[in-house]
């Protein structure tokens, strides 16, 4: 009985991380790969508008042996499985940022995602958040 509420567990939080992303990714580009923009004085690039140095800090998934930075980041940024990677990887290494905050996952990755390492602890974040928790109803 245990492991059957356990495994309805990890996939219930799955699901809700699924739906999170899915609203990440529909405030940044209605989920599409649309290159990049200069947004606030640098690029931001793809599904998540993500910048040169997020993408350093979640990892550089799939960057190719020999590949510059900068072309990997934007060939990831353009793939939602590559792209997706990397927001979560950003999620895991700085969510202990946000520690005894009161806040849920989703919003913790919102905030974070769009106001870097310490996102959650902006104010300027909030109405982000509010953008993301309105579409997918998260915490």
């Amino acid at each position: 009985m245990f492991v059957k509420s356990l495994l309805l567990l990890s996939v219930a939080i799955a699901y809700v991380s699924a739906d999170c992303l899915h609203c990440i990714c529909m405030r940044e580009s209605q989920c599409k790969p649309i290159g990049c923009h200069m947004d606030v004085g640098s690029l931001s690039c793809g599904y998540y508008q993500i910048k040169i140095g997020y993408y350093e800090d979640c990892g550089q998934p799939g960057k190719k042996s020999g590949e510059s930075t900068e072309t990997a980041w934007k060939r990831c940024a353009d793939d939602l499985s590559c792209s997706t990677t990397c927001v979560e990887n950003y999620y895991n290494r700085y969510k202990s940022q946000c520690n005894g905050l009161g806040m849920g996952a989703c919003q913790i990755m919102a905030r974070n995602h769009n106001g870097g390492p310490r996102g959650c602890h902006n104010a300027g974040t909030q109405a982000y958040w509010n953008g993301v928790h309105a579409c997918c109803g998260c915490s």
